[in-house]
């Protein structure tokens, strides 16, 4: 049978739950956001102002490096550990593309070669060749050397990155 006693006791204790609930949100957004800002009309810019002396150091302008110093040094075993950020999309075996097209013999390839590659427009079109500066320009970023491009890859930052991942392609293929 149905006791409207119990029933009571459970109903009361739900509202007394709910109304802790509500009371320390209330509470909370007293504390932490120090008097609310909803609306009351006033501004209640919150922070602090830092001030910091004028430096009279000029910054430094990043220094151009010249690739092909960088590449007579470069270390193919290094370019090999490289790949490993490559591999997920590119394959090196001849004919075996993958998200990307393969790598097999890239270096002195023309760009957008591949047969049978849904390469993007500006890949596609473009007339030159996979050469140590351009894979360079490449690699460092993708989407600002060849805008519209598919690969998704942000990009290798590390100058030293890019060399040794070029001196490793050099070494597949033939």
């Amino acid at each position: 049978m149905f006791d409207t006693m119990t029933f009571t006791k459970i109903l009361g204790a739900g509202c007394g739950a709910l109304l802790l609930f509500l009371l320390g949100g209330w509470g909370a957004e007293l504390i932490y956001h120090g008097g609310g800002g909803h609306g009351d009309g006033e501004d209640h810019a919150q922070g602090y102002v830092i001030e910091v002396a004028e430096s009279d150091v000029e910054e430094e302008e990043e220094e151009e490096i010249d690739f092909s110093l960088v590449m007579a040094s470069a270390d193919a075993a290094q370019g090999e550990k490289v790949f490993n950020k490559c591999k997920a999309c590119h394959k090196l075996e001849d004919g075996a593309n993958g998200t990307g097209p393969h790598l097999w013999n890239i270096v002195g390839r023309s760009i957008g070669a591949i047969d049978g590659y849904g390469y993007s427009d500006v890949l596609a079109s473009n007339d030159g060749d996979w050469n140590a500066e351009n894979l360079n320009g490449f690699l460092e970023d993708p989407k600002g050397w060849a805008p519209g491009t598919k690969m998704g890859f942000a990009g290798l930052k590390k100058v030293d990155d890019r060399a040794n991942l070029i001196a490793y392609l050099q070494t597949i293929g033939g």
